[in-house]
């Protein structure tokens, strides 16, 4: 057992990008990478056979508040933790369930011990603490789990966000007490990462960027973006989030976003991605391809025998055609949302992918620019 590390492999010199090496005891994870959600131990509609062979994934995330409640922490624990409980045998992160449970705002509490909050299935009431927190994530079993943590919401005055700021730093204390008084389970170890708070008040980030980095952590999350703030202002907090977290280590920006967002993050130091944008979107049948996005409900499609996006390398994408997807949504058929939903994700392995060669190779920038501009167009 070894903690995570790091391995810096190539910078960009026009810009901050960067190509790296995570190295877990579930294997390793090449920089930068895009994450799929998989909330209750699955990403939604698409099999764990899919994610290694079409999707090429590396790293899937569990939600720590869906799966608390269900399938429970007697299920998993009795299974040897949630790599064993789904067949999913490479890295898994955990996030804290603060998102989740800040987001019930009508049927929660937050205190200084924690929040008490309503389960969204039968009602009945749950407390969640710093403490609980890193014991249910150590349970479920993650490679890298987070710090519990506010999420305060977009907009929020100064005052607001100053005082959540401070308690998410007690509860990072808290966590990281009680997480290093506390062995790893299951026989590998487990990672803790912190999360930069602060909304989208560049002083407070800075203040909160300090507080993560005095605690030396193997990686670091910056949260709270992508809430509904404008994405300009997403960017600036970004930067001088990447400027003031330590260098060694990788950066997670968690919940984000588009595809051109995550080529602007990568331009600015970000080293991780998650989202649930590729297949929420797929199942509402928007596609993101390489020459531009495509609502696949439109007439426009309904002739098009061409594949669903051949410039990319996926089977499903390359396999079946624009026409026929857009009949098995039409039709509700359960395939529709799978083939959607793979696409998505493959097309940002392979965005993530090709960000990295290109790193790599010394021409980012240039490469940058030309792709936000196509992808960003509508089809």
């Amino acid at each position: 057992m070894a903690a995570l590390q790091f391995e810096l492999l190539g910078r960009c010199p026009e810009s901050a990008a960067r190509a790296g090496t995570i190295y877990t005891d579930h294997g390793e994870i090449a920089t930068p990478i895009f994450m799929p959600v998989g909330t209750v131990g699955s990403v939604k509609a698409v099999t764990q056979q899919q994610l290694m062979q079409d999707v090429r994934a590396q790293i899937i995330l569990g939600n720590t508040y869906h799966l608390y409640l269900r399938p429970g922490l007697e299920v998993l624990e009795n299974a040897g933790g949630l790599h064993l409980f789904n067949g999913w045998h490479r890295p898994i992160l955990t996030d804290s369930g603060g998102y989740q449970v800040f987001s019930l705002s009508g049927t929660r509490k937050i205190k200084e011990e924690g929040v008490v909050f309503q389960s969204h299935i039968d009602g009945s009431k749950h407390l969640f603490s710093p403490e609980k927190v890193m014991d249910i994530q150590r349970v479920i079993g993650g490679d890298i789990i987070m710090a519990f943590d506010e999420c305060p919401p977009y907009p929020s005055e100064y005052a607001y966000a100053e005082k959540s700021m401070h308690l998410t730093h007690r509860w990072l204390d808290r966590c990281w007490e009680h997480f290093h008084a506390t062995p790893d389970k299951y026989g590998y170890t487990q990672n803790l990462f912190p999360i930069v708070q602060g909304s989208v008040f560049s002083d407070l980030r800075k203040r909160s960027c300090e507080h993560i980095a005095s605690k030396g952590a193997v990686g670091n999350a910056i949260g709270g973006l992508s809430v509904g703030e404008p994405e300009q202002e997403m960017y600036d907090i970004c930067q001088a989030c990447c400027e003031a977290l330590p260098d060694e280590r990788p950066r997670y920006l968690m919940g984000v976003g588009t595809p051109w967002n995550i080529l602007e993050c990568i331009a600015l130091g970000v080293d991780m991605f998650d989202c649930v944008l590729p297949t929420r979107n797929g199942r509402n049948a928007m596609l993101f391809t390489s020459k531009g996005v495509i609502n696949i409900d439109n007439k426009k499609w309904e002739l098009d025998y061409s594949p669903i996006d051949d410039g990319i390398d996926s089977e499903p994408s390359n396999y079946y055609s624009k026409a026929y997807l857009r009949h098995l949504l039409k039709a509700k058929e359960i395939l529709g949302l799978t083939i959607a939903s793979v696409h998505n994700l493959a097309f940002y392995l392979h965005l993530v992918r090709e960000a990295r060669a290109h790193i790599l190779a010394g021409d980012f920038p240039a490469w940058k620019r030309g792709q936000v501009e196509i992808l960003k167009q509508r089809l």
